[in-house]
């Protein structure tokens, strides 16, 4: 397994993943949306940074990150905004190599903290956060429109 960032030649395969990962979370999701998030991924100058599980040539898993200031602690962060892997490779590490590869970027940049959020039902992610990562005290809210 390799972990490394977003090529240009993996549009294809990061969409079918984006897609499934849509799915799973049953949000709904165009591919004009998709095609935003690959153009915020693949411009070196935008937050959204993008990294993919490439198994012998097949990618099975993505993650996006950004930078985040954390005021109060006068300090900066990686947020987690999307890890996904493929139902096929689930179990095969690719999630923690995921994790720790994010975590190896936070350290080199100088960031305090990863964060992310996930579903309260998601049982099974939930079981390899527990054991990389502390859970928080804090609520999520969103304020839309």
């Amino acid at each position: 397994m390799i972990i490394r960032a977003v090529q240009t030649a993996d549009r294809s395969a990061w969409d079918a993943l984006y897609s499934a990962y849509a799915q799973f979370y049953e949000v709904l999701q165009t591919s004009e949306m998709r095609a935003t998030v690959w153009t915020w991924l693949t411009d070196p100058a935008h937050e959204v940074k993008g990294l993919v599980a490439d198994n012998d040539g097949t990618l099975v898993g993505f993650a996006h990150y950004r930078a985040f200031a954390r005021p109060l602690a006068a300090a900066s962060g990686l947020f987690l905004d999307d890890l996904f892997v493929a139902e096929a490779a689930r179990g095969s590490g690719a999630a923690d190599d995921l994790i720790d590869a994010i975590k190896v970027r936070a350290a080199e940049q100088g960031h305090s903290v990863v964060r992310w959020i996930t579903a309260a039902d998601n049982a099974r992610a939930r079981g390899l956060y527990d054991k990389v990562a502390q859970s928080t005290q804090w609520v999520t809210y969103d304020l839309t429109g």
